[in-house]
């Protein structure tokens, strides 16, 4: 869910801190991607083409990773770990939505509806994880898999300077402090496949005339995955209130107007606790994973495990042979 309708806001209030550029401009530059990204976008959108196991999950991985060595990225691919506790209710949300989708699926006739019901209805599972990681360690590429949320361990390598960007669709990044969001492109007269908005934090905060806290309050008001938006306090009023108060404490503590979801004060509360929580856990050492490049078990892996076509797996591997 991220955090409801932000985009939006800063759309209409940061016209300097965000903006769309061709991939080229990351060229030599250090990613962190949040892997269930491309891995949920693999799924829904790409034909599983193996025969036996399904592979539409590594073709994916496969394609987006040759595409950004290709530019001269240098990608580092980050799972989500066991998540939060207060994120449970959220969790079991969408766990109940795909299996309501596949149920309407199952019984469903007409053929359009189903393959809609079919994208609601896919779920990450760990076997897709095992695979992507086996892949990445025959391609040489790192990757980081520890608890917590990937776009928040994401930022916090982007905070600490190890990368340069954060590559995720989802807006929690600039809560935990990301400096540099790379989401694809939001603005449709950009047509390219090559271009990508940039969401630059510290500019997006001096056009709103907040600071890194405020903006924390800010996007909890607005509905978070830890706290939900108080009803009829949009996105506008949330900025307004937030500008006036700075914080949602004292707006709850002169509030005669609003009704406050149930247990608001506490899931507030923690929701600042945990947008907090990653800041200097890379104090000592970075988990990350990193492996050399194997080509023949990359190939045998491509070909025979996930009957990729030899003629395409070559050609790909040539393509960016001097990046790997």
């Amino acid at each position: 869910m991220g955090i409801k309708s932000i985009t939006k806001l800063l759309k209409l209030n940061s016209l300097n801190g965000i903006k769309h550029i061709h991939i080229d401009k990351f060229r030599d530059k250090r990613i962190a991607i949040d892997a269930s990204l491309y891995i949920y976008q693999s799924l829904i959108n790409i034909p599983n083409t193996g025969n036996g196991k399904s592979n539409n999950h590594i073709l994916g991985i496969y394609n987006k990773t040759i595409y950004y060595l290709s530019y001269g990225i240098k990608p580092i691919y980050i799972f989500d770990g066991k998540p939060p506790d207060d994120k449970y209710e959220t969790i079991m949300e969408r766990k109940k939505k795909a299996y309501d989708a596949k149920i309407q699926m199952d019984n469903s006739t007409d053929v359009k509806e189903k393959e809609r019901l079919k994208k609601l209805s896919i779920r990450i599972k760990k076997e897709h994880i095992d695979d992507i990681k086996e892949l990445l360690e025959y391609m040489g590429i790192s990757y980081i898999h520890i608890d917590g949320e990937a776009e928040a361990i994401a930022s916090e390598l982007c905070r600490i300077k190890y990368v340069d960007y954060v590559l995720s669709e989802d807006m929690d990044a600039l809560v935990y402090g990301c400096p540099n969001l790379v989401r694809s492109c939001i603005d449709k007269k950009h047509k390219s496949k090559d271009t990508y908005t940039i969401f630059n934090k510290e500019q997006i905060l001096e056009d709103i005339g907040l600071n890194q806290n405020e903006f924390i309050e800010l996007c909890i008001l607005c509905g978070c995955d830890y706290c939900p938006n108080i009803p009829k306090i949009g996105i506008i009023k949330a900025l307004q209130i937030i500008k006036e108060k700075k914080c949602i404490q004292n707006f709850i503590d002169n509030n005669n107007k609003y009704k406050l979801p149930p247990d608001y004060l506490r899931k507030y509360k923690r929701s600042i606790e945990i947008f907090n929580s990653y800041k200097g856990i890379f104090n000592e050492n970075i988990p990350i994973c990193e492996s050399n490049t194997n080509i023949s078990k990359l190939i045998n892996l491509l070909i025979k495990t996930y009957n990729i076509p030899e003629k395409r797996v070559y050609n790909s591997i040539k393509k960016i042979h001097v990046n790997l």
